[in-house]
């Protein structure tokens, strides 16, 4: 660990309050994004999407749930996988004690992977997670909102994710994409995001970033070279 200066504590106050005023400045400019994003346009989702659900088949309107609005995490996890990803897993340990929160807001969340059914609630049962999982194993949906990759794509070098070309290790990718349902049940696709977007979902980042020693990754093979499942740390 990098040690500080050590200071008084009037000293002290007198930057934590300059530092204070970054903070705010910073919120400020987030609740700007945060309502610019609400106001990009929208695209109808023309496609037919069926995914494979808890005792049936379930459509793209159907994982609303009710709801006006949806909300779809891309979970890494292909259909030859035996688990899920450690880092998507990660994420969705955070994810229960939200749920419920977002269904008194219009908001449904939903989790979708192209591993088969089976598999999905095999690896839920093992993590102890109570939110919806559904499989889009079969479907066009992973691969439109680019988190899934064709074998063709990937001989290509560079696949598209986040946005734009680029390498990517893995025919998996995660994101998460919004989308919302109007009084005529018209179906549209309103925002997604990948990759350092999705930092914002993870609870314990947002920790990690208040401490002295921060996320320490800086050394690591890759970011988030840590992370294990919750069940492998080995203690």
């Amino acid at each position: 660990m990098n040690h500080s200066k050590v200071v008084s504590r009037d000293e002290w106050l007198a930057e934590r309050k300059q530092h204070l005023s970054k903070e705010k400045e910073f919120t400020r400019l987030r609740d700007k994004l945060s309502a610019e994003r609400r106001e990009l346009p929208w695209v109808k989702v023309e496609k037919n999407y069926l995914f494979d659900g808890p005792g049936r088949k379930e459509t793209l309107a159907d994982l609303f749930g009710g709801r006006s609005q949806l909300i779809v995490y891309h979970f890494m996890f292909g259909p030859e996988w035996e688990q899920g990803c450690p880092s998507c897993s990660f994420l969705s340990d955070h994810i229960d004690g939200s749920v419920v929160h977002l269904a008194h807001r219009d908001v449904t969340f939903v989790v979708v992977s192209r591993a088969p059914l089976p598999k999905i609630e095999a690896f839920k049962k093992r993590m102890g997670w109570r939110f919806k999982w559904v499989s889009s194993y079969g479907s066009d949906f992973n691969f439109d909102y680019h988190v899934s990759f064709t074998k063709d794509a990937m001989t290509k070098g560079k696949v598209y994710y986040n946005y734009d070309m680029n390498e990517f290790p893995s025919d998996e990718g995660p994101g998460i994409s919004v989308f919302c349902k109007d009084g005529s049940s018209d179906i549209f696709h309103t925002y997604s995001a990948y990759a350092r977007g999705l930092d914002i979902l993870v609870g314990a980042y947002n920790y990690l970033d208040l401490v002295p020693k921060g996320r320490d990754e800086a050394e690591l093979p890759w970011t988030m070279a840590w992370v294990r499942h919750h069940d492998k740390y080995g203690d």
